[in-house]
């Protein structure tokens, strides 16, 4: 009854929808060249043969299905694969980074017109969801067109959990077409299990994604800017925690009055409001955005581009893990830690809870509660090289331990890739030049 319900409204509200949209697309939210793709309308003609659909909301999700999709391309190089995201950021870091077996296409809008337009071009063989983003229409006219569906990097919050458990039929209905659904450990799994999802297994790829990347020639120009500055960063922040961060640096400049901050946030069209909080606190800043700012003698510099944390990581030895000062459930600590770079983060890591358990087991990261604890194991941190060595090896040891977790989810999938693998045409086809 609630999906029923679901279809109709979002049949009847084409209107506020597209208002919505249009909306978004004058904030800079909706990429205007490619409007028609959040509708149904296919900026690109199918490829011929087999396609694999991958469907990631955003940033997150699509970097941590990038290796598998990495390997899918090279054992099976002449499967195409189409990756659908949401968001501009995300449309923008798949273009520089899918391999050349996959493209992206903006993921319609929810309603069965558009969801309708999509499967009647695109015509998948095999729809891979990843994480929790689940739009029913999507999903149920995918399966209802015999499209197998397999959810990975599954995550299913205790409050998610709740909200589907007052929706028992409609949660067993969306999670039943799936199969198998892996998820990112073994409390989400027990969650997806008992709302009804069958063949449900554990394995978490953020745990055996590479390193972020980053250009070779702009390290070396932050390296030469730098000099023989400390450093230290807050990344992937989001509103409300760069007035927190302000404050630590009040109290770490007493201390350490030529530090180096630099502030990555989350989203980076917040870059000039970011900036405002610096200033406004009475701190010399540049921002990266802006054509020709150099670093100079500015106490912080904000880093509002798209794609470039792997080189911040790299400048830093340590670093506050954004999300986890205000109720937003964190972002990835394993990112700074592959690159040994010391995580902190403060008490909302509900998002990545077994990342941080694993940490805190090994004494890899440390945990804050507020801003001003935050503060002092910063200022404890620059000042002991020694413990700060030791903190860093050993998350980086955490971080990279868990290479399996990408085999486990291949092996699930390949029976799915393999008969695809077959039906694709042979090499020396249209297929195989194009």
């Amino acid at each position: 009854m609630i999906l029923e319900l679901y279809r109709a409204l979002t049949a009847v509200g084409g209107p506020a929808i597209a208002l919505y949209l249009r909306s978004r697309r004058g904030r800079g939210k909706e990429d205007a060249a490619r409007y028609g793709e959040r509708f149904g309308h296919a900026g690109r003609p199918r490829p011929p043969g087999p396609l694999a659909w991958v469907h990631a909301a955003s940033v997150g999700e699509a970097l941590s299905v990038l290796p598998a999709l990495t390997r899918i391309g090279r054992d099976r190089p002449h499967l195409t694969v189409l990756v659908t995201t949401g968001t501009v950021t995300s449309a923008a870091l798949m273009a520089e980074r899918l391999p050349a077996t996959a493209f992206h296409q903006y993921v319609p809008v929810d309603r069965p017109d558009a969801v309708a337009r999509f499967l009647d071009h695109w015509r998948p063989d095999l729809a891979i969801w990843v994480e929790s983003e689940l739009w029913p229409n999507l999903i149920l006219a995918a399966h209802a067109r015999g499209i197998p569906l397999a959810l990975v990097q599954g995550r299913m919050s205790e409050r998610a959990f709740a909200r589907w458990r007052r929706i028992p039929g409609a949660a067993r209905t969306l999670l039943g077409v799936f199969a198998p659904v892996i998820a990112q450990s073994p409390a989400m799994a027990e969650r997806f299990a008992a709302l009804g999802a069958r063949a449900v297994a554990v394995a978490d790829l953020k745990e055996a994604a590479p390193p972020l990347p980053a250009d070779e020639g702009a390290l070396a120009d932050l390296r030469a800017a730098l000099g023989s500055r400390l450093v230290w960063l807050a990344a992937s922040t989001h509103p409300g925690e760069e007035a927190a961060i302000a404050g630590v640096l009040a109290r770490i400049r007493r201390t350490h009055p030529d530090l180096l901050t630099i502030v990555v946030p989350r989203h980076p069209a917040r870059g000039s409001a970011v900036a405002a909080v610096f200033v406004d606190a009475g701190c010399r800043v540049a921002t990266r955005s802006q054509a020709g700012a150099a670093i100079g003698d500015a106490d912080v510099y904000v880093a509002d581009t798209i794609g470039e944390l792997g080189l911040f990581f790299r400048l830093a030895p340590l670093a506050f893990i954004g999300g986890s000062l205000v109720p937003h459930g964190g972002q990835n600590p394993f990112e700074a830690a592959r690159l040994r770079t010391v995580p902190l983060w403060g008490p909302s890591m509900t998002n990545f809870a077994p990342m941080v358990a694993a940490l805190s087991a090994a004494n890899a990261g440390i945990a804050v509660d507020d801003a001003a604890a935050l503060a002092a194991v910063v200022v404890r941190l620059l000042g002991d090289t020694r413990e700060r060595d030791a903190l860093a090896g050993r998350a980086e040891a955490v971080a990279t331990a868990g290479a399996a977790a990408l085999e486990r989810v291949l092996a699930a999938l390949a029976p799915f890739l393999d008969r695809l693998n077959a039906a694709a045409p042979p090499a020396g086809s249209d297929r195989a030049r194009a």
